[in-house]
C-alpha cells in the first residue's frame, strides 16, 4: 500500500487563498447560471429579482421560480458528490473509486425509484430512501473488495457489476410503474431541469448535516487513509469509523441523486484536482472539493443550457464528455504494480 499512503499524506501551502479562490469561482458560476439561459437577463435585473424587487415581472419569475432552485440544486449536488468522492477514495484507499463507479449512485437511484413508486407524493422520504440505497451499494462493494484483497481494479470491476444490477432494477421499476420517475431520461443521465425548492430542501438538510459530520471527522479520515492497521495501532476504532464515514458518503451522494439523478464523474474528477491544489489533508480537501464540485456542476449546467439553445441537454451528458476521458487517463496512469496495490 506504499503508493496509496504516499498519495494521501502530501500537503500544499497557501491553502486558505485557494479556498477563497474556489469560493469566488463558485459564486461566479452561480451568477452566470442565474443570468444565462434561453432568455438572458442583465445582472441588474437578476439582482433586483433576488432582492425582492420587480415582483411579478418576467425576469423575477424566471429567476425565482426557474433558475434559483436550479442553481441551489447544482451547488448542493456538485458539492455533495465531490465530498462523497473524497471520503470514499480515502476510506477505500483507492484513487479510482467514486460514487458513480462503485455502485453508490445506482443504489441510491434504485431506492429513490422504489420510493417514488410506493409513495409518489412523499418527496421528503426520497433523500432518506436514496441514502439507504447508496449505503447498500457502498457496503456491498466494500464486502466484495475485502473478500478479494481490496485490489484497486477489483473494486472498480465490482462496482461496475453492482451498478449494472442496480441499473437493471431501476429499469424494472420504471417499466412496471411508468410514473415512478417523471422525466426518467433526465434522471438516468442526470439533470437539473424542473427543480423546485420543495424538492431540493429535504436533500439540502441531509447534505449539510453529512458534510458537517465529515468535517468533524477529518482527522480520523486522514488516519484511515493510511490503512486500517495503522489507524488501529494509533488507538482508533478503525472498522467502526470506516462504516461511519462510508455512511456519510452515502448520505451525501444519495441526497444529491434524489433530486439531480444519476450524475457521474463529479466525485472522481474534483477530488483529484483538489488534491493537486490543497494536498490530502481532509480539513482542507473536503471544503475544496465541495466548492470545486459545486462550481463544476453549475458551470456544466450553464453549458448544457447554452450549447444548443433554445434546446437543452441534460447536464449529465456534458459531465460524461468531461469525465470519461479523465477516467481513462486515470486508468492508464495506474501502471504495473500500482494497479494492484
Amino acid at each position: 500500500m506504499k503508493s496509496s499512503r504516499a498519495f494521501y499524506i502530501r500537503s500544499r501551502p497557501g491553502r486558505a487563498g485557494i479556498l477563497l479562490a474556489l469560493a469566488a469561482l463558485t459564486a461566479l458560476a452561480a451568477g452566470a447560471s442565474l443570468c444565462l439561459g434561453a432568455v438572458s437577463l442583465p445582472l441588474r435585473d437578476t439582482l433586483r429579482a433576488l432582492l425582492g424587487g420587480g415582483e411579478g415581472t418576467l425576469a423575477s419569475q424566471i429567476v425565482l421560480y426557474a433558475r434559483l432552485p436550479r442553481v441551489c440544486g447544482s451547488l448542493l449536488a456538485g458539492g455533495a458528490l465531490a465530498a462523497s468522492g473524497v471520503v470514499i477514495q480515502s476510506v477505500l484507499m483507492n484513487p479510482l473509486a467514486a460514487p458513480n463507479i462503485i455502485g453508490v449512485n445506482s443504489g441510491a437511484g434504485l431506492a429513490a425509484a422504489l420510493c417514488c413508486a410506493a409513495a409518489p407524493t412523499a418527496l421528503e422520504l426520497v433523500p432518506i430512501a436514496a441514502f439507504l440505497g447508496a449505503l447498500a451499494g457502498v457496503l456491498l462493494v466494500l464486502l466484495l473488495a475485502e473478500r478479494t484483497g481490496a485490489a484497486r481494479i477489483t473494486v472498480v470491476l465490482a462496482g461496475l457489476a453492482v451498478s449494472s444490477i442496480f441499473g437493471a432494477g431501476i429499469d424494472g421499476v420504471v417499466t412496471l410503474v411508468p410514473d415512478a420517475l417523471n422525466g426518467y431520461t433526465d434522471f438516468r443521465i442526470g439533470g437539473l431541469r424542473g427543480l423546485s425548492m420543495a424538492r431540493v430542501a429535504p436533500a439540502a438538510v441531509m447534505i449539510a448535516l453529512a458534510l458537517a459530520a465529515a468535517l468533524t471527522l477529518s482527522h480520523e479520515l486522514d488516519l484511515l487513509a493510511l490503512g486500517r492497521e495503522t489507524a488501529q495501532s494509533l488507538g482508533l476504532p478503525a472498522r467502526r469509523l470506516q462504516l461511519i464515514l462510508l455512511a456519510l458518503a452515502a448520505a451525501l451522494a444519495g441526497a444529491a441523486i434524489s433530486f439531480a439523478g444519476l450524475l457521474g464523474f463529479v466525485g472522481l474528477i474534483v477530488p483529484h484536482i483538489a488534491r493537486r491544489l490543497v494536498g490530502e489533508e481532509s480539513r482542507f480537501l473536503l471544503p475544496a472539493s465541495a466548492l470545486g464540485g459545486a462550481a463544476l456542476l453549475t458551470a456544466c449546467d450553464v453549458l448544457a443550457r447554452l450549447l444548443f439553445a433554445p434546446y437543452e441537454l441534460p447536464v449529465g451528458i456534458v459531465l460524461s464528455f468531461v469525465g470519461g476521458p479523465f477516467f481513462i487517463w486515470l486508468l492508464l496512469r495506474q501502471r504495473g504494480g500500482r494497479t494492484h496495490d
